[in-house]
């Protein structure tokens, strides 16, 4: 009997451990407002024009006309980084670039699905390789458009670190209408143990990077596939927060690029 307690005790834990608290869920699929943009970050500020100018808006739309908001992240002249779940399901995008006013890009271009590649083992229910490629028209770089460097193979977990998180769209839980500036806000990166007391080791795994937002400072609805920086290069693409609301302090979760450097540089070539 006591054999069997113990046992019923351990699997307990271990499933506090595997399974989620707060469900998680990508920022894209999070319930807002449905005449607004989606994907601000939240309690940030103004970027300046050229501070962020790897940034890139996506537009994304479906052989429907149903279509959605995403960000990503210019890592050469023809290449856009950002996440599975906003390039699944797709048919083109229109992808912005040196912008600050969303509504006024310095380059606006077009691609069909045709010329994204998700990866092969995005899992939408574990949240798991979260990541894709948009191959583009090759861009002139400028003080406004420039490619960002992915982060090396011996960054390390980065947790302490100071990153940047950057997107358009809404202020908070409670907006319903959206701005037009590109926001941006400096955040810290956790450990994923913690994370993953949030969210459970099944989904937080050394393929993901964490943030803290206990400050209700953090990546929003439609923010999806956007940039986390760390020391100036790219070190994630945002891919997941709490259901329930993106300022209530629950980490937000990033797929982290080290984990991918092989896959991206296979398909690009870079």
């Amino acid at each position: 009997m006591k054999v069997f307690v113990v046992l019923v005790l351990a699997l307990a834990t271990a499933s506090a451990a595997v399974l989620p608290k707060v469900t998680p869920v990508h920022p894209k699929d999070r319930k807002a407002s449905a005449s607004s943009i989606q994907g601000r970050v939240t309690n940030g500020r103004e970027a300046v024009e050229g501070e962020v100018p790897y940034q890139v808006g996506l537009s994304f739309a479906t052989e429907s006309g149903s279509g959605w908001w995403c960000g990503g992240s210019l890592i050469s002249s023809e290449w856009i980084l950002t996440a599975a779940h906003c390039t699944s399901g797709a048919s083109s995008v229109s992808a912005i670039l040196g912008a600050t006013a969303r509504i006024a890009p310095l380059v606006t271009v077009v691609a069909k699905s045709s010329e994204f590649s998700t990866h092969a083992s995005y899992n939408s229910i574990l949240l798991r390789n979260d990541i894709a490629l948009i191959k583009i028209q090759a861009v002139t770089f400028s003080s406004r458009i420039n490619a960002i460097a992915l982060a090396s193979s011996d960054a390390g977990t980065l947790e302490g670190e100071t990153g940047k998180i950057s997107g358009w769209g809404l202020t908070s839980d409670q907006a319903t209408t959206v701005a037009d500036k590109l926001m941006t806000a400096d955040v810290t990166i956790i450990a994923n143990s913690v994370c993953a007391s949030t969210y459970g080791t099944m989904v937080v795994t050394d393929r993901n990077v964490c943030i803290d937002t206990s400050n209700a400072v953090s990546t929003c609805s439609g923010d999806s596939g956007g940039p986390l920086v760390v020391k100036n290069v790219l070190a994630g693409v945002t891919s997941f927060g709490a259901s329930a609301g993106c300022e209530l302090g629950y980490p937000a979760g990033f797929t982290r690029v080290t984990y991918y450097l092989d896959w991206i540089n296979a398909i690009t070539n870079l």
